[in-house]
């Protein structure tokens, strides 16, 4: 049976509309009724920002740097944009570089299982909304708005085409608890009704299928499905408006070297005189949320996400400046492969209590604070703190203070 992650804090959030996982029924019957009368919306703003006005982020699937570089499609890819090559995962498995990604923390979480985050847990959801900037995940086979289910089967194959743990949203209660986050958690056909109607929003989390992302099949497939995907709207105006996008993987596949994968940037943001360049600055997932904030001045969630790189085309527009891995562990002796104890790890030893934000952390030359929400939330929470404004993060063998396992 599979596990559901608890926690002991209490929830503070102010989007609750209903309990979370309502709608997780995969029987026909329940399904075709849910899809019947699921609430969806497409919300649409137009929020200037100050290198793109809308990212448009695909996670592909396990798969070694070389691998993917030398896959035909993917190198096509490469040439219409940026290559980063000094670009890592987080840890291992899947699921935890998605919820991390969104939040600026996997919380030590070393495993797929259904899991339910704090509602006073924040993500990037958060920070946008507070913007005003609209906001929407496409997830491929998934079988209607809001599905907040483990995973839904193909109904002619009975492959597990859709999966909980690559939709990074709806971990969080803090979304699973609002019917209007739910309803612009969608399937990916509505991608399309929404590019027909102008209704794309101007941040979106792309996921392909179990077979298309290369989990189930090879990076061939995915390569070829990722190409297919974006070649047509690399030359459509209703896509292509000051867009960024980027395509990387979750995490490689070999456990034994470093966790670094291939991430590419493309579209019509990405300057003229940098398509078909590469990137060697050190990044990770959690650089997309410190993009995303310096790009539209948002505020910032305090936890890894303030120290990470923003993608260098990126900063040239924000004045946030790249920086280098310093000490005290070389990045060479990282391997980002395996996970720190903390509130969602299964085996290890150690603390399990939630880490709180660092209130007080800011950057971007100071414009960049905490959310108020999240200071408000937290303020006087006892919880310990192990985050602060440097570009090195742990893994499993070099964790925070506090989180080492224990046997």
């Amino acid at each position: 049976m599979r596990s559901f992650i608890l926690s002991t804090l209490v929830l503070a959030t102010n989007v609750a509309a209903q309990a979370e996982n309502t709608y997780t029924a995969t029987a026909t019957s329940d399904v075709a009724k849910a899809a019947a009368t699921a609430k969806t919306l497409s919300p649409v703003t137009h929020v200037k920002g100050k290198a793109f006005d809308r990212l448009a982020i695909v996670w592909l699937e396990n798969t070694d740097y070389d691998m993917a570089i030398g896959d035909p499609n993917l190198a096509w890819l490469a040439k219409k944009g940026v290559t980063l090559t000094n670009y890592h995962s987080l840890t291992h498995p899947s699921q935890p570089n998605y919820i991390g990604s969104i939040s600026g923390d996997y919380l030590g979480m070393q495993h797929d299982d259904f899991t339910q985050i704090d509602g006073n847990v924040s993500t990037v959801i958060d920070l946008l909304e507070d913007k005003g900037i609209s906001w929407g995940e496409y997830q491929e086979d998934m079988p209607y708005s809001g599905f907040e289910g483990f995973a839904y089967v193909n109904q002619q194959n009975g492959k597990n085409d859709y999966v909980r743990k690559h939709n990074p949203a709806v971990s969080y209660n803090a979304n699973a608890r609002s019917l209007d986050r739910l309803a612009v958690i969608k399937n990916l056909t509505t991608f399309y009704k929404d590019l027909a109607a102008n209704t794309l929003p101007q941040w979106m989390f792309i996921t392909p299928n179990m077979t298309s992302d290369g989990h189930d099949s090879d990076i061939t497939t995915a390569g070829t499905w990722t190409r297919s995907f974006l070649e047509p709207l690399l030359n459509d105006k209703r896509f292509m408006q000051n867009t960024l996008v980027l395509v990387t993987f979750d995490e490689n596949e070999t456990y034994t070297i470093q966790n670094r994968v291939l991430a590419i940037l493309l579209g019509d943001a990405v300057p003229a005189s940098l398509v078909g360049t590469q990137d060697d600055t050190y990044y990770n997932h959690y650089s997309e949320l410190a993009t995303v904030e310096a790009n539209w001045d948002l505020h910032t969630l305090g936890r890894w996400d303030v120290g990470a790189n923003v993608f260098k085309l990126v900063g040239d527009k924000t004045g946030d400046k790249p920086r280098s891995w310093s000490g005290p562990v070389p990045l060479a002796d990282m391997y980002f492969n395996s996970s720190y104890a903390g509130p969602l790890n299964e085996e290890v030893g150690g603390s399990k209590r939630y880490p709180g934000p660092n209130l007080t952390s800011v950057c971007g030359g100071g414009r960049r604070t905490v959310l108020p929400s999240i200071k408000k939330a937290w303020q006087g929470n006892p919880a310990p703190v192990y985050y602060d404004s440097g570009l090195e993060v742990p893994d499993g063998q070099h964790p925070p203070a506090g989180y080492a396992p224990t046997s």
